[in-house]
């Protein structure tokens, strides 16, 4: 594999049914990666077990198709680099951290969440709470301590001092400085489920993933991914595409616990593929409002530029017929 082939991937969570969003992502997750001959890669991000739902796995992916899309490799296609489910990559990420920790850039995290609450209801000046280093400099006789009263410690990553850039495609030039915005990050929780920061930075690494195009709700992670490329001597991925989220009529992003922004409830009320490809094309400028549109035909005319910034709705056509359709096979029932 080489570092010149374009590789793009999705990498779903499997805590809920795809919701619109989610679904416009996927989509623009494709294009960009098949619009410049690259490959696609799936990956499902199944970490944090006692969140998974049992099947959504494999809706998922009949959901993906459904649309249209595809991929090179992926949990049922397979490929050079899987696993393609991260519930089977644990032993990875734990090579991963031995190599942080022999390199002393992780350290044991005794706070509790009440302590982290009161952190986090401190007055901040952004967004998120960032850690003080409460834990860093605890003595080994300190750690003793607090391991003998029960604790179970989470394992957190020095942030680097100096601001980090990149450039993502919609975006323009970033610049931030982890150690002011969050401070040091968890790379493994307490109860030994390996983070999101961490994880996503080994599986894109190994699976050679050079594009990422995700929503913007993970643009603030970017930096934090960064600094971990850099820690365990990984290239960076050579584009960062973050797009808007899609929002209901109050301007509320959608949450996959609403079941019937899932395509189910679509499919039930006789809509077609191309109908919401061309809804989800409209909602972000590159497709005529209430246009049906496959995703192939959407690929022949993508440009990125057009791609809208800024958060909108799906607005669905009438439904193509008013049977009600079988929500797996598309049979009149």
């Amino acid at each position: 594999m080489t570092r010149q082939t374009t590789r793009g991937r999705y990498a779903p969570s499997p805590t809920g049914v795809l919701h619109l969003g989610n679904l416009r992502t996927a989509l623009l997750a494709w294009l960009f990666a098949r619009a410049v001959g690259g490959q696609f890669i799936l990956r499902v991000e199944d970490l944090d077990r006692p969140r998974v739902r049992l099947g959504m796995t494999q809706q998922m992916l009949a959901d993906l198709r459904w649309l249209g899309l595809d991929w090179d490799e992926g949990p049922d296609v397979g490929g050079l680099v899987g696993p393609y489910l991260q519930s089977m990559r644990q032993a990875i990420y734990e090579q991963a951290i031995h190599l942080l920790r022999n390199k002393g850039l992780i350290y044991p995290c005794y706070c509790t969440r009440a302590e982290l609450a009161r952190i986090a209801s401190a007055p901040q000046g952004d967004d998120a709470p960032r850690y003080p280093g409460t834990c860093r400099y605890l003595s080994a006789r300190e750690r003793r301590a607090r391991e003998a009263s029960g604790r179970r410690p989470a394992l957190r990553f020095i942030a680097p001092e100096s601001p980090l850039e990149f450039s993502d495609a919609l975006h323009g030039t970033v610049f931030e400085s982890v150690a002011e915005a969050t401070g040091d990050f968890v790379v493994r929780r307490s109860d030994g489920i390996v983070s999101y920061q961490l994880a996503v930075v080994v599986d894109d690494a190994l699976m050679g993933i050079t594009q990422v195009v995700r929503g913007h709700d993970l643009h603030a992670s970017t930096a934090r991914q960064l600094a971990l490329y850099d820690a365990l001597g990984c290239p960076r991925p050579k584009v960062y595409a973050h797009v808007a989220l899609v929002v209901d009529d109050a301007g509320e992003r959608l949450a996959k616990r609403d079941a019937p922004a899932g395509l189910d409830a679509l499919r039930n009320m006789g809509y077609t593929a191309d109908q919401v490809v061309g809804a989800l094309a409209a909602s972000c400028h590159l497709w005529p409002t209430e246009e049906r549109v496959t995703a192939r035909e959407l690929l022949a005319v993508f440009e990125p530029s057009r791609i809208a910034a800024t958060s909108a709705t799906v607005r669905l056509p009438p439904a193509a017929r008013t049977e009600s359709l079988d929500a797996r096979n598309g049979t009149l029932l």
